[in-house]
């Protein structure tokens, strides 16, 4: 089996992941790997953001590892949140006062096309590369629904009725960005491992 180094503190995201790793993979995030460090997300774009996280990890523990940032778009509010997506509301605010936020701000839009991006950041011996998934969707109007967590309550995704809160987590999982990300990412590290070839 083997370990990956997920360099986030969510146990949310960790295990969204875990839900859909092959089982030759185990996904260890940082407190279970001893490591207490929160990791600031200065930057303009998930790509930084990503990227920032993992380097600050690899270098701290020397080892391979890999980070994710995402951020909800919404169309109507040119992208917003984006990468404030976690502190919409405030640095210290709850999922709560996001949602209310981005509920105020839509609430004279019928326009509610929205997507979830998440961006991984994956390095391996001194290497970095980037997996990109995209789920597109819609704000509902109200929050609905107890799972999940975020924007999960308001969001919709695309040829669904049902938000992420209301979907069984299987249903999430497998339609959800941070997972078509994650396949991209996996699908990576099995062809290297089967074909072994130089890194760039």
């Amino acid at each position: 089996m083997t370990t990956l180094l997920f360099a986030t503190n969510n146990q949310h995201k960790i295990t969204e992941v875990q839900g859909v790793c092959p089982p030759e993979y185990n996904i260890l995030g940082l407190q279970s790997a001893g490591i207490i460090k929160d990791i600031p997300e200065p930057y303009d774009t998930l790509h930084q953001n990503a990227y920032t996280k993992c380097k600050t990890i690899a270098n701290l523990t020397g080892n391979d590892c890999f980070s994710e940032d995402t951020g909800l778009e919404v169309e109507v509010l040119n992208g917003a949140p984006g990468v404030k997506t976690a502190r919409y509301a405030g640095d210290s605010c709850s999922n709560t006062e996001n949602i209310k936020l981005i509920l105020r701000n839509m609430k004279n839009f019928e326009n509610r096309d929205a997507r979830f991006r998440t961006v991984i950041c994956l390095c391996q011996k001194d290497a970095y590369y980037y997996f990109e998934g995209v789920c597109e969707g819609r704000i509902n109007k109200n929050s609905v629904g107890e799972n999940g967590f975020g924007y999960d309550p308001i969001f919709v995704p695309k040829n669904y009725t049902l938000t992420f809160s209301e979907m069984d987590k299987s249903v999430k999982y497998s339609i959800s960005h941070r997972t078509l990300a994650f396949q991209q990412f996996i699908l990576f590290l099995q062809q290297k491992n089967l074909s072994n070839p130089p890194i760039n």
